[in-house]
């Protein structure tokens, strides 16, 4: 890459980020003063304390993974049971079927000796 493409993706972002920052803070202030105070009965709120709401949501919500988090799209996780559960023979897959009915069940039902023995039964 040249020195040139870097200096204009800086400036880009120096420029936006900014201009980012005010119009979600101000679209933040103009949501929460125009539609909260009536239907709840809250005070109005700044510039500062909109923002403050945003960074909140973010951490509470958002996180900081970036794309591809757990709300985002598909996790990494999915991709690697997907991968495995692709990888298993038919009897591999049956038994891991067998084995999550079994751990459920109990889990549905604690301390039902007699549904475990007909789930068991039913299985074979």
């Amino acid at each position: 890459m040249k020195k040139g493409f870097w200096i204009k993706k800086i400036l880009a972002i120096l420029l936006i980020a900014p201009i980012a920052v005010l119009a979600m803070g101000g679209m933040v202030m103009w949501l929460w003063n125009n539609t909260l105070p009536d239907l709840l009965g809250v005070k109005l709120i700044g510039f500062w304390q909109a923002l403050g709401l945003l960074l909140l949501s973010k951490i509470l919500f958002g996180g900081w993974k970036g794309r591809g988090g757990s709300w985002g799209g598909r996790s990494r996780w999915k991709d690697d049971w997907k991968a495995k559960w692709q990888g298993m023979t038919p009897e591999e897959r049956q038994q891991w079927k067998e084995d999550m009915r079994r751990r459920c069940s109990t889990w549905r039902n604690p301390g039902t000796k007699q549904q475990e023995a007909e789930d068991a039964e039913e299985i074979r």
